[in-house]
């Protein structure tokens, strides 16, 4: 008997068993909200210099080409053409554009940083993080020209799909995760690393004798503090490396789609981990931190509960119980009817990036619609076995003899001085000095934006010296003549007494010494000097007939079942929305009030904060639910 009394007493918690995706949203969109944050804040410091309107590749003079192609008048937009490059700029006159780069900037900050916090979101802001990046991508030009930046659009895109129209709840009861989100993500990690790998098999002959990551450490885009070490490693752990690569991207890729929880637990723990090994070899922007995002949705709330208090884990087993049993009908069939709908569109943008995947020509990197919603991805197809860099040199001496003086320019992360260690930035990133990894195997010719990237200096442009380490001149002195080197470079030997990191060893020069007065013409052919406006005759008498037409339509060149699509996913948004403002504002919603009711008792009990002699702490959560749920069935 006193043993009944005291089970009476101290019953045994219950645990909640959490199979759900809710959990799991939370995580991915604070993990999406900060790269979109770090995305945001490399184009607020650095596309000024990059592609504002005295940039090295300015977006006007790239608009101008783009309204020349579509045989366009200066300013107007048609639909054709946004549609072919969907961005805001279309309609930005050109002395708005800094202006509008900063403002396009601090909101995707702004709105990055909210969702971060508040771990929650809304369609419309995470179609505005979506919009206002893509504007940016689609004007980058060889800035922007890189996958990661079709990868970012993608998975914002799924995650429009992912959140409630209205509420920014942060468990939003009848906007459960949506099961073609969860399986979409694991399409796309899928992609991304089958590309990576195929790309790899079909390339480079390193691959297959085991042998690239006898090479990767030093010859890498922008090295990190590891990387010297890494390189060092015995040829046989390389080996090792490089048969780990093959299993990661070509073998393990195919569990991800098998509907197993603890195998695709399995299968997003290995991708995560290879990330993490990745980062932690070399600079590569916020790419491998946002590999790691769509294997966030390998994981159900089960295996995530950990990182949450009890308090959240009932409010979460709740919450999914509540979304099955009262949850608004109307609501329930077109929120399915949207999924499917982007089910579909995802299902017919796949079918080109499958036929790239299975070519013996495959692609990667590449997008196959304007709105890069469904891309093919791939890295490192082939491997440079030998490191050589762009070293730029400049004099402010008036004439150029054999006794000139050069000083060289150092730039933020590249490697340039041979004392100088390698930098750690990811996730950040430092877009010239990227590029210039890629000019350094090239033809300075074959690269516009590097010869206005002399000329910039040369002007002493404040904002592009803003993206150099050390600048050698100051305003009082500006170079007179610049001109580029072509150096060898190479680790420094495991035991050395040098306390140097690099070897280098000079090969040719690369471009001949320039002044300002030398580029003008090529600068005045190439739209990168500004002309002064001109009143156009044609231009005043088209004003006189009629108003100028700054959005037309053109019936060519536009993707019918895209649009469509789009259309529909539309107007269902517009039905979810008024079906959740009902839910708001209509006091005949008995069933939600009692659900927002029931949500504010689950974050006021906690069963550690509450004395054991109160009655209450016997009652679970769980209970809670049934008896609201038997008692509004009753009532009902």
């Amino acid at each position: 008997m006193a043993t009944e009394v005291k089970k009476e007493n101290e019953p045994e918690e219950k645990t909640q068993e959490l199979r759900g995706f809710w959990l799991t949203r939370i995580i991915f969109l604070r993990s999406l909200a900060f790269i979109y944050c770090v995305a945001f804040s490399v184009s607020l410091f650095q596309n000024k210099a990059l592609l504002g309107a005295d940039g090295i590749l300015p977006i006007p003079a790239y608009m101008h080409r783009l309204r020349t192609h579509f045989k366009l008048q200066p300013g107007q937009t048609r639909v054709d053409s946004f549609l072919a490059v969907p961005t805001l700029f279309w309609f930005i006159p050109e002395e708005h554009i800094d202006t509008a780069l900063q403002l396009i900037s601090n909101t995707g900050l702004v709105l990055s940083i909210g969702v971060f916090l508040q771990g929650s979101a809304n369609m419309f802001i995470m179609a505005a993080l979506w919009g206002l990046y893509h504007s940016i991508v689609n004007v980058g030009q060889q800035w922007y020209a890189f996958g990661w930046e079709s990868q970012l659009l993608e998975t914002g895109f799924l995650a429009i799909w992912l959140v409630p129209v209205f509420s920014i709840q942060l468990l939003p009861v009848n906007t459960p995760t949506s099961r073609v989100c969860i399986y979409g993500y694991r399409w796309l990690i899928f992609r991304i690393m089958i590309g990576a790998g195929l790309i790899k098999i079909r390339g480079d002959k390193c691959w297959h004798d085991l042998t690239c990551m006898n090479y990767h450490y030093e010859t890498q885009p922008v090295p990190n503090p590891l990387s010297w070490f890494l390189h060092h490693a015995p040829p046989e752990w390389h080996k090792v490396e490089t048969m780990g690569n093959h299993i990661i991207e070509l073998l393990l890729p195919w569990l991800l789609l098998i509907p197993h929880r603890q195998v695709a637990a399995f299968a997003g723990s290995a991708q995560i981990f290879f990330q993490v090994v990745i980062i932690t070899s070399g600079n590569f922007s916020f790419l491998n931190w946002l590999t790691m995002l769509p294997s966030i949705f390998c994981f159900d709330d089960g295996y995530l509960r950990r990182f949450f208090s009890k308090t959240t884990q009932n409010y979460v087993a709740m919450a999914d119980r509540i979304s099955v049993k009262c949850q608004n009908k109307p609501a329930r069939y077109q929120r399915a009817v949207l999924n499917g709908s982007v089910g579909v569109l995802l299902m017919f943008l796949s079918v080109p990036v499958i036929q790239n995947l299975l070519s013996s020509r495959q692609q990667m990197n590449t997008s196959f619609d304007s709105f890069r919603l469904v891309n093919t991805y791939g890295a490192f197809g082939s491997i440079t076995k030998e490191r050589t860099e762009v070293i730029l040199e400049g004099t402010s001496e008036e004439f150029i003899t054999s006794s000139t003086q050069w000083v060289e320019y150092e730039f933020k992360c590249k490697p340039g001085s041979v004392d100088r260690r390698p930098c750690l930035i990811s996730p950040y990133h430092y877009r010239l000095d990227w590029l210039l990894w890629f000019a350094a195997f090239q033809q300075y010719h074959q690269n516009p934006w590097f010869i206005n990237l002399i000329a910039k200096l040369l002007e002493g442009n404040s904002e592009v010296r803003k993206l150099i380490d050390h600048d050698p001149f100051t305003n009082a002195t500006l170079p007179t003549y610049i001109r580029a080197q072509h150096y060898r470079y190479q680790y420094t030997p495991l035991l050395t007494e040098n306390a140097a990191v690099w070897n280098r060893k000079y090969l040719k020069p690369y471009m001949p010494p320039v002044s300002l007065t030398q580029l003008k013409e090529w600068r005045e052919s190439n739209g990168f000097l500004k002309e002064p406006k001109k009143r156009d005759e044609s231009t005043k008498e088209t004003r006189k007939k009629g108003p100028r037409k700054y959005f037309s339509f053109d019936r060519e060149n536009i993707s019918y079942p895209i649009v469509g699509l789009f259309l529909v996913a539309g107007l269902l948004v517009l039905r979810l929305f008024r079906r959740e403002m009902d839910m708001y504002y209509d006091s005949s919603m008995g069933v939600d009030k009692d659900i927002q009711e029931l949500m504010t008792r689950a974050t006021e009990l906690d069963v550690d904060d509450i004395p054991r002699d109160n009655g209450i702490a016997t009652t679970t959560l769980t209970d809670l639910t049934k008896d609201c749920l038997d008692d509004k069935e009753k009532t009902e």
